[in-house]
């Protein structure tokens, strides 16, 4: 049942004008109902960050409800035999968990995925930056995207993954196909696609997987495939389905994260020219640090994240029944004025920056430092090499992708002198 003390609204995250800055709605919003029931899709919208944060603490609130609810009783009609691989994919990864599973996977994905392997990646990143920006450097113009922010990120998964290097573009690929079934507005045609993805992704993976097992490397899939001093091992679903995640996460949220914080620099000007005067100082990696969690903060690339009620509770006054459904907008949280003092002020020296765009509590982000990372060499390298970079089409609106769940640019085409 509902709380009837909360407002109904249905909020459309599929609208253009949305998508192209949902800041300004989601400031009306949080201010006006930071907490509403939205009748068409049947979800409770959560902006405010204080009831983000401690849905995302506590345990009576969960990423999976089938653990404890049936199908049946939670009135949902039989699984989709059209994505039964998909599903079969989300069902076997560890976002998808709640302890004790979650806690097995974290703990033995957490042993392969050390701050140590991706700090040891840091020489590894800035050579694939510095040949990036070679490439671009002769040029008038390029694609943000796909010229620059998508290198990094797919070529140090892969190369982490174990994956071959002819590969790494159907990896690409895949997972912009997978993606998509995650936005409310999928057709049908984005359902066979990201199912056929899932089944060609796993089948090149299982052959991989079967190679490390007779052949064990330094990579990943590697150190996945051990047992670990205790004898806990992952079966090959959850090892299909962890590789398949790792990937999703540490491509998408990376390549939208760079291409965003780029487009926010380049609208403020002063700030970008704060990058690049700190680029030539021996210790530049200061001010690179706040800055990227600045504009994680500022330009959500992964802007909500679902949860279940698992419990009957009460946050904020607002009451929540077993079985309900949650939408935190991490976006609007990120920009409530309750939690930062001038949201709406890029502030690259911002600290602290408690910001929720790599979640809290117990499914935080793994692949948290390897985001920061990346993100720091690629702006890095950029204010270095190219210190009078600006957007080829100032006047123009940037192209967006069609989706909100994971938004990103289409293309952001930028001048480079």
């Amino acid at each position: 049942m509902i709380d009837p003390v909360l407002p109904r609204f249905s909020l459309d995250l599929g609208d253009p004008a949305f998508l192209q800055d949902p800041y300004p709605r989601l400031a009306e919003l949080r201010r006006d109902m930071p907490v509403f029931h939205d009748p068409v899709r049947d979800r409770i919208y959560v902006l405010s960050y204080s009831a983000i944060a401690q849905i995302l603490r506590s345990r009576r609130f969960g990423r999976s409800i089938l653990h404890i609810l049936s199908r049946d009783a939670l009135g949902w009609p039989p699984p989709d035999p059209r994505q039964a691989e998909f599903d079969r994919f989300e069902s076997s990864h560890m976002m998808s968990k709640e302890p004790p599973d979650h806690t097995r996977l974290r703990g033995v994905v957490g042993r392969a995925f050390t701050p140590k392997r991706v700090e040891d990646l840091r020489g590894r990143m800035a050579e694939i930056v510095a040949e990036s920006l070679d490439r671009l450097a002769a040029r008038d113009s390029f694609d943000l995207v796909a010229d620059f922010a998508e290198k990094l990120p797919v070529t140090i998964i892969g190369e982490m993954l174990g994956v071959a290097p002819e590969y790494r573009r159907a990896m690409r690929d895949w997972s912009n196909d997978i993606v998509k079934l995650y936005e409310p507005q999928a057709s049908e045609a984005d359902q066979a696609s990201a199912n056929a993805a899932v089944v060609e992704f796993s089948a090149y993976l299982k052959g991989v997987i079967a190679e490390r097992r007779a052949r064990p490397g330094t990579d990943l899939i590697s150190a996945l495939v051990e047992r670990d001093e205790t004898g806990e091992q992952l079966s090959e679903d959850e090892l299909v389905s962890t590789c398949i995640l790792l990937l999703n996460a540490g491509h998408e949220a990376t390549v939208n994260g760079t291409s965003g914080a780029v487009l926010a620099l380049l609208r403020h000007p002063d700030s970008w020219q704060q990058l690049v005067a700190a680029a030539a100082e021996p210790r530049f990696e200061r001010l690179y640090k706040t800055a990227v969690d600045e504009l994680l903060r500022w330009d959500t690339p992964l802007p909500l994240f679902e949860r279940w009620v698992l419990e009957d509770t009460e946050i904020d006054g607002i009451r929540f029944a077993r079985g309900q459904q949650l939408t935190l907008l991490f976006a609007a949280g990120n920009r409530d004025p309750a939690k930062f003092a001038e949201p709406d002020r890029l502030d690259l020296a911002r600290d602290p920056n408690p910001h929720l765009t790599f979640g809290l509590g117990g499914h935080f982000c793994l692949g948290a430092p390897l985001a920061r990372l990346e993100m720091q060499l690629a702006l890095h390298g950029l204010a270095r090499r190219f210190p009078e970079l600006r957007l080829a089409e100032p006047d123009a609106d940037p192209a967006y992708r069609p989706g909100f769940v994971i938004r990103g640019l289409a293309r952001l085409p930028v001048r480079p002198r």
